[in-house]
């Protein structure tokens, strides 16, 4: 199979499907793979490293959406990159259609084959594709949280831990799954006053037993959401739903409760965001402001730090990528169900029920995609 690398083109997007290492190993497996000039500096990567993997190094974009079977990415396709894709093609990324319709539309007019990492499933529920990004932003979260709270920034001007005789940030993570988890360990870790919320007491209990003294949790109920928001000084958005739009769990009512200059950081800005008030930004410009509140809400927080991402996503990805390019997309998902849960798009329809709940589009069982 043609496996094709382009580079990435989502503004201040550093990150690369593909590492060196990887290409190395689909070229073992008797792969051919095309990685576009440049694709990888953002990460460290020099095309001379691609080149000794064995990969064959492509002037554009163009050429490999023309000539590649299969085409790895870290983003979604952007609108220029979604005009090239063809029928038959196979995409491998993340796409995050819920709240992207125009996105959605293109891919089906494309006729292409689009499986998704972040509905990619396994054995134990998880999300193994999204896991490791999950993790990066998670860890950022509350580092970008601080910057944001700076006075220089817009910010209340308060300092994560404090100092003897001057209390720490009062910080509250929405969310106690992967990524509130390395949210709430980073901040703690900073000194902050940390609150975990969630609406699972089996996980809130695996939280206390792990990380009790650590930071804090409690039983997530609007209004013990909303009493929590109004004394923060940070709240970082950390709510998933596989596929569909996040829940908006801050209102814009809530800001006005709000202490001046408190930070929000919505993770879950790449799925719509769970504040009220989102929408996404970049890296180049991250805040905002609305209503005295500062908003960072980057949709791709995890290309700030690229080579560890790109590293940390191949190390998820490569098995699902080899298993594709082996045995073609039909027999790799019908050998493996989880695969088979990151389908998003075949020939033309919309194949994920939580994507076609979210924009109201019928979806074909991915069962039958397989036939078809």
């Amino acid at each position: 199979m043609k496996i094709g690398c382009p580079k990435e083109i989502k503004p201040q997007e550093f990150r690369v499907g593909l590492t060196p290492n990887a290409a190395h190993e689909a070229i073992a497996h008797g792969h051919q793979v095309l990685v576009e000039t440049g694709a990888g500096t953002g990460s460290g990567f020099d095309d001379a490293d691609y080149v000794t993997a064995g990969a064959q190094i492509i002037a554009t974009a163009e050429e490999i959406f023309a000539t590649a079977d299969m085409i790895v990415k870290v983003k979604e396709p952007q609108a220029g990159e979604r005009k090239m894709l063809r029928e038959g093609q196979l995409l491998f990324t993340y796409l995050h259609l819920a709240p992207d319709p125009d996105q959605t539309a293109d891919l089906l007019a494309s006729g292409c084959t689009a499986i998704a990492y972040e509905t990619v499933t396994d054995a134990a529920g998880g999300l193994p594709l999204l896991a490791p990004m999950s993790e990066v932003a998670g860890r950022l979260a509350p580092q970008v949280g601080a910057w944001t709270l700076q006075k220089a920034n817009g910010g209340r001007g308060v300092l994560m831990g404090g100092v003897p005789g001057v209390g720490p940030a009062k910080v509250v993570v929405i969310g106690g799954g992967v990524v509130g988890t390395h949210a709430a360990r980073i901040a703690s870790g900073m000194g902050a006053d940390v609150t975990v919320l969630d609406r699972s007491l089996t996980r809130l209990k695996y939280l206390d037993d792990v990380f009790g003294g650590t930071f804090k949790n409690q039983f997530s109920t609007p209004g013990s959401t909303a009493e929590l928001v109004s004394q923060a000084d940070m709240v970082i958005g950390a709510v998933l739903i596989p596929g569909a739009a996040a829940p908006k769990l801050v209102s814009r009512e809530m800001l006005k409760t709000m202490k001046p200059g408190a930070a929000l950081v919505d993770v879950a800005i790449d799925q719509g965001g769970c504040f009220e008030t989102s929408h996404a930004t970049t890296h180049a410009d991250p805040i905002y402001e609305v209503d005295g509140i500062m908003h960072y809400c980057v949709a791709n927080m995890p290309g700030a730090v690229a080579r560890t991402s790109t590293i940390a996503l191949t190390n998820a990805t490569l098995p699902f990528l080899l298993a594709l390019a082996d045995k073609g997309w039909r027999q790799a998902c019908a050998d493996d169900a989880h695969l088979l849960n990151g389908l998003n798009v075949h020939a033309g329809r919309l194949t994920n029920y939580a994507v076609g709940k979210a924009l109201g589009i019928n979806v074909l069982s991915p069962a039958l995609a397989l036939k078809s």
